[in-house]
């Protein structure tokens, strides 16, 4: 816990402080506790990591990461055999290592460490379509590498490259697909069934991901892609008590970093790391100038981003525990020269990694990269069941920049069998009445019964979004309906309800082309299901304003 405050007021990457308790605590430090198992070192190094991943996961936020998808895919693999191939030759030729050596080296590095990607982007505010990039990334990269990394440690001669590739490609499909199928039904469990303590469903959510992990093994793909995909899907999927699940994972997720560190740091020895310091600087330097620029521009060559954005991207490759990791991979097989090999990543994870994550923000400004303040906040909505009762209870958090600050709660316009009954203001709680205005900040608790729950939230999510015209000519998300975020909605405004007290005829398509209830045009806009005395009225207005108006003021009217 100190080391974590201390890396926080510092700037430092907490992983260096990690390890160096590691190194303190080991041979050559303080209390010189010998430790040289690389193998325990290799199993605890891969079960913290899906524990990372599965962290990683649920804070992913599927509207960022969906556009950059394509583009993290071909990174996370064309980029990867990149970076693979010039490291390893720089490591040949500039380095003297054996091809075998080289192409683990290469391998190895190659891969972005998700722990310390997922901590700094989160600190620096850039767009979303990088950070979408650079954790899809970050997430993927790691099954092709351990692959990569383990046919280059087998005894024997090494496969051929399409042998290689047809495996990688067949792992990942399988690894996908599991992890996709795992975090539906999942997700699907969690939000139907009923635990009876809260503090269950956090636990619920981490085993679903693991679970990932060892399906996608025991099927021979990719355990580390199954697990990052089923955390993301179970990330957005609305689960029930999601901030506890979060702090829960969030938890894990530090007590993996550190234990990892720790252990990595008690398997290097120090005084070994002297002789094989400068042949880390020229690989680290061709990793950092030449690789993983070449990777990233190539790969994103038919994306068509900004050269700016590419060249944050490529500084912003960090490593991590997971090259250390698979570090231990040809230790464990008796690769000759593979402790060298340790040392050499070792070195350069340390030294790169102390440059590259606190110059990032600086770099970021320096290119005039910096996140979009105009892009509306997302809610922060939890969800409580309750089953006896057949509703829900919504906690909705309103940030700073959402769009629903100066909405009224009657201009919410929720679903008929769901209300705002809760507001909790600067410390003071009242219930709210419908001309009550909201403000940033607030904390509303919306009761909802089981029918309109998913409506509600919709709603609620389009409001923040788009404001109070949410689904009104064209605003907000909803695609031109107001609270059309499912049929149960549209059926609950077909029998009157809140924000459309017309009579039980009216249509449940609000909102759209005017196929039925009746719209009326005035000027340019379409103000969609008028009484006949609005419509009266209108006309009223025409006449005495002498029926030479503008669009502009027909629409005013």
């Amino acid at each position: 816990m100190v080391a974590v405050r201390i890396s926080s007021r510092s700037g430092l990457p907490s992983l260096l402080l990690y390890l160096g308790i590691g190194v303190a605590i080991g041979q050559d430090g303080i209390f010189d506790v010998q430790f040289d198992n690389a193998e325990l070192t290799q199993v605890i190094g891969y079960a913290a990591l899906v524990v990372i991943l599965a962290e990683g996961g649920l804070a992913t936020k599927w509207k960022e990461i969906r556009p950059a998808l394509p583009a993290a895919a071909v990174l996370s693999t064309v980029g990867v055999g990149i970076s693979v191939g010039v490291t390893a030759a720089g490591a040949h030729y500039l380095v003297g290592l054996e091809w075998r050596q080289a192409l683990i080296i290469g391998a190895v590095v190659s891969s972005t460490d998700a722990a310390a990607v997922f901590s700094v982007l989160r600190k620096v505010p850039l767009p979303s379509r990088i950070t979408g990039v650079l954790e899809a990334e970050s997430g993927f990269n790691d099954a092709p590498v351990v692959i990569l990394v383990v046919a280059f440690s087998a005894v024997g001669p090494v496969e051929h490259w399409y042998a290689l590739v047809g495996e990688i490609a067949l792992e990942l499909a399988i690894g996908a697909a599991i992890g996709l199928a795992v975090g539906w039904l999942g997700s699907f469990g969690v939000r139907h069934v009923a635990l009876p303590a809260s503090g269950l469903y956090p636990i619920a959510v981490m085993a679903i991901a693991v679970s990932a992990y060892a399906a996608g093994a025991l099927a021979h793909g990719s355990g580390f892609l199954a697990v990052y995909l089923a955390a993301m899907v179970l990330g957005n999927s609305k689960l029930p008590h999601w901030p506890a699940t979060r702090g829960f994972a969030d938890g894990l997720g530090w007590l993996a970093q550190i234990g990892m560190f720790v252990l990595l740091g008690l398997l290097v020895t120090p005084h070994d790391l002297v002789d094989d310091f400068w042949p880390a600087m020229v690989v680290g330097l061709v990793l950092t100038v030449m690789a993983r620029p070449l990777s990233v521009f190539v790969s994103l060559a038919p994306f068509r981003l900004p050269k700016r954005e590419k060249a944050l991207m490529s500084w912003a490759g960090l490593r991590g525990a997971v090259p250390i990791v698979l570090a231990t991979i040809p230790m464990v097989s008796g690769i000759a020269g593979s402790t060298r090999v340790f040392n050499i990543v070792f070195v350069l994870v340390v030294v790169y990694t102390l440059i590259q994550g606190p110059t990032l923000p600086w770099l970021a400004k320096a290119l005039k990269i910096s996140d979009d303040p105009s892009e509306a906040a997302d809610l922060g909505i939890e969800s409580a069941p309750l089953e006896r009762l057949r509703g829900h209870l919504l906690s909705v958090a309103i940030p700073a920049e959402s769009k629903m600050h100066g909405v009224e709660v009657g201009e919410l316009r929720l679903p008929a069998g769901a209300a705002v009954t809760l507001v909790v203001r600067d410390g003071t709680s009242f219930v709210p009445a419908p001309s009550t205005v909201l403000r940033r900040r607030d904390e509303l608790l919306v009761v909802a019964t089981d029918p309109v729950r998913d409506a509600a939230e919709a709603r609620l999510r389009a409001v923040g979004e788009g404001g109070k015209l949410a689904g009104w000519l064209g605003a907000g998300g909803e695609s031109g309906k107001p609270g059309a975020g499912s049929k149960t909605g549209a059926r609950s405004r077909a029998r009157g309800g809140p924000g459309r007290p017309g009579r039980r005829g009216g249509s449940g398509r609000s909102g759209g082309s005017g196929r039925s209830g009746g719209s009326t045009r005035v000027g340019s806009a379409k103000v969609p299901h008028l009484s006949k005395l609005a419509k009266k009225l209108v006309k009223g207005i025409g006449a005495v304003s002498g029926g030479k108006q503008s669009d502009s003021t027909k629409a005013h009217h």
